[in-house]
């Protein structure tokens, strides 16, 4: 049995409501089933840890007390998907790393003990080393003792497994299993095969996770699994990994080792409407009872109080002060164009300049005189000597996006404005695009500005508030949604449009304002948008002209 396929085939029948993200990873999933060059799907490798977990463990508290675990649908599909994928070439499994992300009392520590003890004893791993991580030790022991529980109610298991002082030891492969929380004081040293963070959104601390994730350096094939519902603290650890889970799965970033399974509302205002509800929680119906959620859903209609306990923990709403700007299939846009199509034409320039910290972006825009579509060239810098680091403490591909030629470096620790004017001339004399105005950050230094019109560039300060860019925007976004935009497919407009969010004053203007942690940039929807400002303020104009 394929239990992805199986899944699939559930999702598409409607006997399941998932998010759009959950319908998109599954979508993917199978495809890679079905033809993927690198990959293959070995069902039997699939199906062995969830054939262990319904033979062996059992449940320990409730109504199911003391009963043999059976895994829903959707519990086996992930676990299928997590262990079935083998790189064709070395045969190891392909997922190295996983968030899945599911409201509360949704079955998740018994699926995870179960997964976390098939490691501990059945993977066939000499010496593993599992370790259930948590801010507090009293969080980290809640995995582990469910799955102390499960062996002590096993005649199998518990006659091979012995509870030592401070862990579980599996003397046959030498393994032990261990609950950790971040002030332990055994954190170093540690050669760990399966680590599994539980509610990641509590962890303050990024240290824990990248000292966990660096103890699984020297396995060949090891395991990090994220569990966690939503959280209501921003710029933490869980930002990070939500932020990067949603942009895999959005085709932004492309990481194979990473399986992101992300059940959510898809719209803060599903939270009223009970056939929704699903998608934030798989298990509705069966593990988690349809009443008692609606019993909440009512209480929280007329005591505002609880509602934002009720969208965090039952239908993983983040807690967020900035709303995002368009949705991902508002922005989303595959459509491809060649700059050569555009030799000798004119356009319209804008440029978002930064010091060290942000990205630096430069914009050109055209635009097709007889349908009025948008075009969309752009390119990045940041600074060289910083650069590693970024790409290791952000989480962000800036390096397969600087493979790609799409992002540029400035020698030092600051960006070279020289290295913007030389990209604007590169467009010019290879190219003989010719930007009849550039639109600029008032804030821009103002000897760039000299250099730029000293090789005959015509600038234009653009100033940053509401009174110049509220009218372009709402038109950016329009031209957007409407698909009418074409960008190329710029991986890293789309990102940096993703993290746009908006400001609005009481008389309904709007400004671009990051929507998510402060590294997730937004440069290259400013710049865009400076063009935009460009378009906005010439545009007979500029449409005579081509």
């Amino acid at each position: 049995m394929n239990y992805v396929l199986e899944y699939w085939k559930a999702i598409q029948s409607n006997d399941v409501i998932v998010s759009k993200r959950i319908y998109r990873q599954y979508e993917r999933l199978v495809s890679e089933i079905n033809e993927s060059e690198k990959y293959i799907f070995d069902v039997d490798k699939a199906n062995k840890p969830i054939k262990f977990i319904e033979t062996f463990c059992r449940h320990s508290k409730g109504e199911w007390a003391g009963k043999p675990v059976k895994l829903e649908l959707f519990q086996k599909a992930y676990i299928a998907a997590l262990f079935g994928f083998i790189d064709k070439e070395t045969g190891i499994r392909r997922f190295k790393e996983s968030m899945f992300y599911v409201a509360r009392k949704n079955g998740k520590s018994t699926m995870l003990a179960g997964i976390a003890l098939y490691m501990f004893i059945a993977d066939g791993e000499g010496g593993a080393e599992i370790y259930s991580i948590a801010s507090k030790r009293d969080q980290a022991k809640i995995l582990f003792d469910e799955a102390h529980n499960m062996i002590k109610q096993s005649a199998h298991l518990s006659k091979h497994i012995r509870k030592r002082k401070s862990d579980l030891y599996f003397g046959h492969t030498m393994s032990k299993f261990m609950p950790l929380a971040k002030n332990s004081n055994t954190l170093d040293g540690l050669n760990s095969s399966l680590v599994v963070i539980d509610e990641l959104h509590s962890i303050q601390d990024r240290n824990l996770y990248e000292v966990m994730k660096q103890s699984q350096s020297a396995r060949q094939d090891p395991l990090l699994v994220m569990i966690t519902t939503a959280g209501t603290t921003r710029g933490n650890i869980f930002d990070d990994m939500y932020e990067y889970a949603c942009n895999v799965v959005d085709g932004t970033y492309q990481d194979d080792s990473f399986l992101p399974i992300m059940y959510e509302l898809d719209k803060k205002k599903e939270w009223t409407e009970q056939e929704a509800w699903q998608k934030a929680n798989p298990a509705l119906g069966s593990i988690k009872k349809l009443d008692d959620l609606k019993r909440k859903v009512d209480k929280a209609k007329n005591n505002p109080n609880d509602l934002g306990g009720l969208l965090t923990k039952d239908f993983n709403i983040r807690d967020t002060v900035n709303a995002a700007w368009l949705t991902f299939d508002d922005i989303n846009n595959e459509e491809t164009y060649n700059l050569d199509d555009f030799k000798g034409s004119y356009a319209i320039g804008g440029a978002d300049l930064s010091i060290t910290t942000d990205l630096s972006c430069a914009t050109l825009l055209f635009v097709d005189k007889e349908t009025e579509k948008r075009y969309i060239h752009q390119m990045y810098w940041l600074p060289r000597d910083s650069f590693n680091e970024r790409v290791q403490i952000d989480k962000i591909p800036y390096d397969k996006w600087y493979e790609q030629g799409l992002l540029r470096l400035c020698n030092g620790n600051t960006i070279n404005y020289g290295d913007i004017t030389a990209w604007f001339m590169e467009m010019l004399e290879e190219y003989s695009i010719t930007p009849l105005w550039i639109y600029y950050d008032s804030y821009s230094a103002r000897y760039w500005v000299e250099e730029m019109e000293q090789h005959g560039f015509k600038m234009e300060r653009c100033i940053q508030g509401a009174r110049t860019l509220s009218l372009p925007m709402q038109q950016m976004g329009q031209d957007l949604k409407a698909k009418k935009i074409n960008y190329n497919n710029h991986p890293m407009l789309k990102w940096c449009l993703t993290n746009t969010g908006v400001e609005t004053d009481r008389n309904g203007n709007i400004v671009p304002i990051k929507a998510q942690t402060a590294k997730m940039r937004i440069d290259g929807t400013a710049s865009m948008l400076d063009a935009y400002v460009g378009l906005f303020e010439h545009y007979e104009e500029f449409l005579r002209a081509l």
